[in-house]
Order: structure tokens, then C-alpha cells, then sequence
């Protein structure tokens, strides 16, 4: 069972990917997927515009400052990770794919990070 703190953070980050979703649609993407597990990671959003597919990490902070260290190589290596072994299912013949990242922030509009994992 999880503890009322963890249950919390869930719905954080459940809420976070909601505002991420709602965002990326404005700007002219489709979401494909939510919350996409594999052996390797999850993605928590899996979207495309044209023939750009992006594997979308989401974080949502308390504050700006927080966000400053909310993503790490270590992070977007797992993100990387699940993307490419989830590829197959999304991909088209003639996509790109990128790994992007969401950073939500009370009282900020929503920082979107594109293409930030070149291998490492």
C-alpha cells in the first residue's frame, strides 16, 4: 500500500501531465499516449506533431527554482531508454523522434524543453 505522501505526489504528477497534455494540444500536438511503461523507463507522454514524434518527460515542482534541478542526465538516460525501446509502436516511415521535457511551475507558463538527450 502506498503511503499518503507517495499517493500525493501521484496526483501531482498525474495533474502536471494533464497541464503538459493540455499545453502541447494547444500548440498544435497529438497525444498519443500517457504514462507508457517498458522494461526500460516510462514516458510519461508520447506525442506528435507532423512527422516529429517526441517522448515527453513531464515535471511539475512547487516552485521555479525547484525546476532548476528536477531533470539530470541520469533522468533522461532512463527517459531515452524507454523511448527507444517503445519506438516501433509510434513511429513512421519518414518521422524524426526527440526526447523533450515538460517543466511546470505554479505562477509560471509551462517550459518546454526540446530535443535535450544527444546520447551520453
Amino acid at each position: 500500500m502506498k503511503s499518503p505522501a507517495r499517493l500525493a505526489a501521484e496526483r501531482k504528477g498525474r495533474q502536471g501531465e494533464r497541464l503538459a497534455a493540455w499545453w502541447l494540444r494547444l500548440k498544435g500536438w497529438s497525444i498519443l499516449d500517457r504514462r507508457v511503461r517498458s522494461r526500460a523507463g516510462e514516458v510519461d507522454l508520447v506525442a506528435r506533431r507532423g512527422a516529429m514524434l517526441a517522448f515527453i518527460e513531464v515535471k511539475a515542482r512547487a516552485s521555479g527554482e525547484a525546476l532548476d534541478l528536477a531533470i539530470d542526465e541520469r533522468r533522461l538516460a532512463r527517459v531515452a531508454a524507454a523511448a527507444e525501446s517503445l519506438a516501433h509502436l509510434y513511429l513512421r516511415p519518414g518521422d524524426d523522434m526527440r526526447i523533450d521535457v515538460m517543466l511546470l511551475a505554479p505562477g509560471r507558463p509551462p517550459r518546454h524543453l526540446e530535443n535535450v538527450w544527444h546520447g551520453g
